[in-house]
């Protein structure tokens, strides 16, 4: 694999995840370089598949799992089947609703196929999936909690950040155990692969941290633990919220073009930030785009939302969304826009225009948009929610344009 450089000399992995702003905290870390300065180890990130799709969520990780490989580790890929079945109670004030085998499965199915875009499965480090249902299911409990229980204190368990939100309405002791099922994980991986090291996001830091810790008590050797910061708003909100819910990896459920416009817009203060964490543009070109604001900083937004949508769906998905969204703003082909065919005649509302049409989820909300103004037909605001297609125009496909962000053309059936 390809070896990350810096002035012609092969540099730690660990220095280019910080350079690149992903981590946020470690353990051992002297040792950890050590480590990876010697020799090339394999480390894993759990993913539980609690959706159909991985989310922008996942995103972090997953690029600094590429990165690692990159470098030369070896990615382990854990789904977790069993872990899926308990539900983690990290960074939640209610219980995860309970998933039948069945919709796990389904749910697995669809991880694996997304994260084919982001590691090599061939070659001396190709990554490796897999599933925590295959050791956790068949687990006597009597001998896990004789072997593994008798490891963990209650006490400190209870000051862990994954616990205290949920102390005060309520911890169930189902997902109490949890913490022991992934720290096992970890202790499985270890002896089946060598595995020493797990990688997370900084809300799975005590899940993580307890799994290095089982292994150094069970059989006295050496393991780490590493948290990456996570993807917020200059606000501290988690970024990849939208009208529509989460930021999905998955086409059916975020389109590329939704995808592309999401980072097109994301707030100044963040595109040095993403475009560090969420591209492999060299750190030098990032500088150079997020240096001065105005029309520059406006290209790096584009190049941002190219880059990322080229990784999640392909280039040529990306290339399409691109067009789009110049279409949608001005200086391209109207015909290359995002679009909408709906039930209607000339005399539909514009009110029912904006349902149908999916930029609102109900007339009231329509309603309000028109009433502050942000609601256009071509260049022409739409002054009241009484106004019809008619008063606008007599062709059967026209432009609409919601605020400043959306812009679709809708075309009547």
């Amino acid at each position: 694999m390809k070896q990350e450089k810096q002035t012609n000399k092969i540099i730690n992995i660990l220095d280019t995840l910080y350079a690149r702003g992903f981590i946020k905290q470690t353990v051992y870390e002297e040792d950890l370089r050590k480590l990876l300065d010697s020799k090339k180890i394999p480390f894993y990130v759990g993913f539980d598949p609690t959706a159909d799709s991985l989310h922008i969520g996942h995103y972090i990780p997953i690029m600094a799992m590429a990165h690692m490989q990159r470098a030369g580790h070896t990615p382990l890929v854990l789904i977790g089947g069993g872990t899926a079945m308990i539900g983690d109670p990290s960074s939640r004030t209610d219980m995860r609703q309970m998933m039948t085998k069945e919709i796990i499965a389904t749910n697995i199915s669809a991880f694996v196929k997304q994260m084919q875009r982001f590691f090599s499965f061939e070659g001396d480090n190709a990554a490796t999936i897999v599933n925590n249902a295959d050791w956790l299911l068949s687990l006597n409990y009597v001998d896990f909690i004789r072997d593994i229980g008798i490891n963990f204190s209650v006490n400190k368990m209870l000051t862990a950040d994954c616990f205290k939100t949920r102390l005060e309405r309520g911890l169930n002791f189902l997902e109490f155990n949890y913490m022991l099922m992934q720290a096992y994980d970890f202790l499985v991986l270890y002896k089946k692969y060598g595995c020493c090291l797990q990688l997370g996001g900084n809300d799975q830091w005590s899940n993580i941290l307890a799994g290095a810790d089982l292994i150094r008590r069970h059989e006295k050797k050496d393991a780490y633990a590493m948290t990456f910061t996570l993807l917020e708003t200059s606000d501290g909100q988690k970024m990849g919220k939208t009208q529509k819910g989460a930021l999905w990896l998955d086409a059916g459920k975020t389109t590329p073009y939704e995808f592309y416009q999401y980072f097109r817009n994301v707030e100044d203060a963040k595109v040095n930030e993403c475009l560090k964490l969420l591209t492999f543009m060299e750190l030098d070109e990032i500088e150079e785009l997020t240096r001065e604001g105005g029309e520059k900083l406006n290209h790096a937004k584009k190049r941002l939302a190219f880059e990322v949508t080229k990784l999640v769906h392909g280039e040529v998905l990306a290339t399409e969304a691109e067009k789009q969204a110049a279409a949608a703003f001005g200086g391209g082909d109207a015909t290359s826009m995002p679009s909408v065919t709906i039930e209607g005649s000339s005399g539909t509302s514009i009110v029912d225009v904006l349902v149908l049409a999916g930029v609102v989820k109900s007339k009231s909300e329509a309603r309000q948009i028109i009433a502050g103004g942000g609601v256009k037909i071509g260049e022409v605001k739409v002054e009241s929610h009484e106004q019809t297609i008619e008063n606008f125009t007599s062709e059967k496909e026209f432009i609409l344009h919601k605020g400043k962000k959306v812009h679709i053309r809708v075309i009547i059936k």
